[in-house]
């Protein structure tokens, strides 16, 4: 327990020391253009696969559970546009980038940590959580564009699977995603996606940097990352949906 509040100190600690001494333009820009290349556009493809299945199965497990008569076809693509919008696009996605992201942004930080790069960096002036942790973070301000990739995707999933499989006719999908469509639900969504951005460039970034040990602890940094960005993520989930949505 002692540890853990040691850990969450250390950490707001270093978002402090992140804005200090700033690099020089000239090299940052750079950085930031790397790091968006790397973090966000590299994350694409899988996104988009994982987005197109996630919204194909929510909408077959959908029909196959409104299967009575009464109700009306219409709800599966209700159904269908408010779970990926509200909860699979912004959080599921942003969990699976905690894998993705995180074990990245803490092995490259860490492996720079047991090759004494950050301790070359200090000895040359330049504020290393700067330097290295700064790009991330203003990478992360694009994030929330691969999450509406997302969204855009995982209904045309949905409307794949529920039209092509039979389930339902193309236009009761569409008249599910117009009926009683509410536009803040979107702002919602966006708003968790700007505070899980956050978190995806900072909590591995605290791991990577505060790392101690030789190469194997790289490994291990990178499983407690993992961990504990997911749980931040879970966490703030739960707090911003009581906070924006009731």
């Amino acid at each position: 327990m002692i540890k853990m509040l040691s850990n969450i100190g250390k950490y707001f600690i270093m978002l402090g020391e992140i804005f200090r001494r700033p690099t020089k333009w000239r090299l940052m820009k750079n950085l930031i253009f790397k790091e968006i290349d790397e973090l966000i556009i590299g994350s694409l493809g899988i996104v988009a696969f994982l987005s197109f299945f996630i919204g194909a199965v929510v909408t077959i497990q959908t029909a196959l559970n409104l299967n009575n008569p009464i109700i009306p076809k219409y709800l599966i693509g209700f159904t269908a546009r408010q779970s990926i919008i509200l909860e699979f696009s912004p959080t599921f996605i942003s969990i699976i980038m905690a894998g993705r992201m995180g074990s990245y942004i803490t092995s490259s930080i860490g492996t720079m940590r047991v090759t004494e790069q950050i301790d070359a960096l200090e000895v040359m002036g330049i504020n290393p959580l700067n330097y290295l942790v700064f790009p991330k973070l203003i990478a992360s301000i694009t994030y929330p564009f691969v999450i509406a990739l997302s969204m855009f995707i995982g209904i045309l999933g949905g409307y794949v699977a529920g039209s092509f499989g039979g389930y339902l006719a193309p236009e009761e999908f569409i008249k599910g995603l117009q009926d009683d469509f509410t536009p803040f639900h979107i702002v919602y969504a966006f708003i968790k996606t700007a505070v899980f951005g956050f978190i995806l460039a900072t909590v591995p970034s605290f791991y990577g940097y505060y790392m101690e040990g030789g190469a194997l602890e790289v490994g291990k940094a990178s499983t407690k990352s993992f961990v504990w960005t997911s749980v931040a993520i879970i966490v703030c989930n739960y707090v911003l949906t009581q906070i924006l949505l009731t």
